[in-house]
């Protein structure tokens, strides 16, 4: 059998509130849920799986049919977003369109929460619930046998008219059973990104789940599980992306600093073995300190990207993010004397936020002197518990996104938490709050001064005028 994975085009992605002149030009990064499920395909059986990025590869939809047709697979399979899942599906009507015997296979996060209104989607085949390494094996050797797929945890599909719910897939124990992803099925070369001066650069996950309980992320529902892999394995794949000729790698675990120990033998294992790459993280203010940064900075991290989210303690208990400003201060202090940039990650309009608080946040956000900050509006998502409150205070009326998951249209708007302050108010504040960081003359300045080639120059310079224009 052949498989093609697909990362769909992104010409109807959900950006709910961040202005679209910002979000073009960010750059390209691998698909790496499906790169795991193709290194699993080839580790597992005897499949023959490729991948397709209709996103690095800028492919039209057109353009993508006549690809998928010159592959000629068997099976298809799409990981989705609740954000992306237009394109999902439009990519899925393709692919029947090509020929209605190739069976469409879902995952994804989107999935998890919306399992039978996936697989009610007269396109979809089947739909993997849960980490899908477990389960693709089972399902691809099986997929002509409904029987026996009733068997397989973390599947949900139709049968005789009636969709069958196997339940969600095992969460994977040891990280370190899954093979690194299949960066060698990707054009790796062409991936980028706007904030980083290397090429190519690749993401990596160094660990799956989060423990912290954010009342804005789906996680403490979805996945909670905190799951590292050890340091060992997180150097060998580095080492691998070396060898690869990779020049940055994005980690993009929703926390790389839970487990303080692990990050430092990381780090003293790309010292020790010599690995030469940059890199960067996500991680929160809590998880850092100046020993920490010092193994970081040597080991060659490039970058922290903090999620701050509020400039006032009052918002910060609201989020039930479980830091104080203080902490936020001193990391972002700590972090600049150990000669890393920083990103900080805010958000407006949360409950019981006033135009007073977000000036606050405003000011405390320039004061931190931030490399980059990233800015939007608070948005409920499904499955996180500012969705519950919410739907609780009438602040959203219905259930809007899991109608949205029974028929997506082009054209959806997220709503965002307006109770306190109006949609057109919260617009204007964000911009205030690029332009106060972007414009300031300090900023501009370090940013002259650190230009390294000409290419990052006119980058940079696009992005400035993108600023100008919001």
């Amino acid at each position: 059998m052949k498989i093609v994975l697909i990362n769909p085009p992104s010409f109807n992605t959900i950006t709910s509130c961040l202005p679209k002149t910002l979000d073009e030009g960010r750059g390209f990064t691998p698909p790496l849920g499906i790169m795991y499920i193709a290194a699993q395909i080839e580790k597992e059986t005897n499949h023959q799986v490729e991948i397709l990025d209709a996103q690095v590869d800028e492919l039209t939809y057109e353009q993508l049919k006549t690809e998928i047709q010159k592959r000629k697979p068997d099976a298809v399979g799409i990981t989705a977003m609740t954000f992306t899942l237009i394109d999902v599906i439009k990519t899925a009507k393709i692919v029947k369109e090509i020929d209605s015997s190739i069976k469409i296979i879902i995952g994804g996060p989107h999935v998890i929460i919306y399992p039978e209104e996936t697989a009610g989607i007269k396109e979809v085949d089947f739909v993997i619930i849960g980490e899908a390494e477990p389960v693709i094996k089972p399902l691809l050797d099986n997929i002509n046998d409904p029987d026996k797929l009733e068997k397989v945890k973390g599947l949900v599909f139709r049968k005789n008219d009636k969709i069958i719910n196997t339940g969600r897939s095992e969460l994977i124990k040891n990280i370190d059973d899954l093979p690194f992803p299949a960066r060698h099925l990707t054009n790796y070369k062409k991936y980028y990104w706007a904030l980083s001066p290397y090429r190519p650069i690749t993401t990596m996950f160094t660990s799956r789940g989060c423990p912290y309980q954010c009342l804005f992320c789906d996680r403490p529902n979805l996945g909670k599980n905190f799951r590292p892999a050890s340091a060992k394995r997180v150097v060998d794949e580095m080492e691998e992306c070396q060898k690869m000729g990779i020049q940055e790698i994005f980690v993009y675990d929703d926390t790389f600093g839970v487990d303080r120990r692990r990050v430092l033998d990381i780090c003293d294992g790309l010292i020790k073995r010599n690995i030469k790459i940059a890199w960067n993280i996500r991680t929160r203010v809590n998880t850092v300190d100046a020993e920490v940064l010092s193994a970081l900075k040597k080991a060659g991290c490039q970058r922290i990207h903090y999620g701050v989210e509020a400039g006032t303690q009052k918002i910060l208990n609201v989020l039930r993010k479980g830091i104080t400003l203080e902490m936020v201060e001193k990391a972002f202090k700590l972090t600049r004397k150990a000669g890393i940039q920083t990103a900080g990650y805010f958000m407006i309009g949360s409950p019981t936020e006033t135009e007073e608080d977000i000036l606050k946040t405003i000011k405390f956000m320039n004061k931190l002197k931030a490399d980059y900050m990233h800015i939007t509006i608070v948005t409920p998502y499904p499955a996180t518990g500012l969705y519950a409150m919410a739907l609780k205070e009438k602040v959203i009326d219905k259930d809007y996104w899991l109608e949205f998951a029974k028929n997506p249209t082009e054209g959806f708007v997220p709503k965002i938490w307006e109770k306190e302050i109006p949609r057109e108010k919260l617009f204007y504040l964000m911009k205030k709050a690029y332009r106060s960081f972007y414009l300031r003359p300090s900023f501009v300045f370090n940013k002259i001064i650190r230009l390294k080639s000409g290419e990052e120059f006119l980058r940079k310079a696009k992005a400035a005028v993108k600023l100008l224009k919001i």
